[in-house]
């Protein structure tokens, strides 16, 4: 959790809610353009590096495996919410939202 609060404001961009704090790892939701659903991240001591997992229905539907501790916002951010066109993307959703 401390890893993730250096970056608050791309964590709240994802909709962060309900963590969990978990044995080696952290549960938590988010509401993100790309992905909605359960995040795990676990710490792999052995590597010393960090597993991702996305759960949909109590299914993974993707991991990435081998994350530096340092990169690990950069990736979950990459698969929960940015896109290429993610500036048009929240400004649709205002727009959406404002009416």
């Amino acid at each position: 959790m401390s890893i993730l609060k250096t970056q608050l404001t791309i964590i709240w961009s994802w909709g962060f809610h309900c963590p969990i704090a978990m044995e080696n790892g952290l549960s938590f939701k988010v509401q993100g353009f790309k992905f909605r659903g359960v995040v795990e991240v676990l710490y792999n001591e052995g590597q010393d590096l960090f597993d991702i997992y996305f759960i949909k229905r109590n299914k993974v539907v993707e991991s990435i495996n081998g994350v530096y501790f340092d990169q690990l916002v950069e990736v979950i951010d990459d698969y929960v919410e940015n896109t290429t066109n993610y500036q048009e993307m929240v400004e649709a959703e205002y727009a959406i939202k404002a009416s």
